[in-house]
């Protein structure tokens, strides 16, 4: 920390930090588009209607992206969509926001899928991640996961640490038909194996009830997170 404009230590001076590096960060956003996307919420759009939670996704990701090249101009996101195993929805890494509004434009639900391999998307990351390693960035996949009593596997090596893993799930509350507490702790399992970082679990209960937004904007850069959501 420097003094400007005053001695040091006489309370009259301001203070200005010293210029930190911000690491420019490649974004991969993995959403699932299982027919429990289209599950309605609590949450109201313009006309009045409620929102899907696909629909809260889509406006809670692009508030994201805003306030991600607010603070680095130089960051890059593409998408990926998870059925029964991932696939591509935008390849290529771009910090175009307009770019990002033509991909979640084409972002639909399909059917109930199943249970999701992920073992595909963590093979595309590993591979976009070792290009971003050439250009002395960070390849970091966001998984929105959606399915409120199914599991996802993958067959995956423990030693490939290549990626950081963050996790947002959305889930119906618990019943005789579904149990999201089971399927939140595949999760973190997932995020404690594929990452060499300490996982975080963060319950955030009634207070993210009403936005995914406050949810996605929990998101920390130094931990990987399972954010778990519950819809009444």
């Amino acid at each position: 920390m420097e003094t400007v404009d005053g001695t040091e230590g006489s309370g009259g001076g301001r203070y200005a930090l010293k210029p930190m590096r911000i690491n420019c960060e490649d974004i991969l956003f993995c959403i699932d588009v299982d027919a429990e996307s289209l599950v309605e919420m609590k949450t109201a759009g313009p006309s009045g209607r409620p929102l899907t939670r696909l629909e809260c996704i889509k406006q809670a990701i692009l508030f994201f992206i805003n306030a991600k090249l607010s603070i680095n101009p130089d960051h890059r996101f593409a998408f990926a969509t998870l059925a029964k195993s991932a696939s591509w929805l935008r390849k290529e890494f771009s910090s175009e926001v307009e770019s990002t509004v033509a991909a979640l434009r084409g972002l639909s639900a399909t059917s109930s899928c199943g249970q999701a391999d992920l073992t595909h998307l963590f093979r595309l990351a590993a591979h976009e991640a070792k290009k971003s390693r050439a250009q002395n960035r960070i390849l970091r996949v966001i998984l929105v996961y959606c399915r409120s009593s199914v599991r996802p596997h993958h067959q995956w090596p423990i030693n490939q640490k290549l990626f950081t893993l963050d996790v947002m799930y959305l889930h119906d509350k618990p019943g005789p038909d579904n149990c999201p507490q089971a399927v939140y702790d595949a999760l973190v399992d997932t995020l404690n194996m594929l990452v060499s970082m300490r996982v975080t679990s963060m319950r955030p209960g009634r207070a993210c009830e009403s936005s995914c937004v406050t949810c996605l904007l929990c998101y920390r850069t130094l931990s990987n997170v399972v954010h778990k959501m519950t819809w009444t």
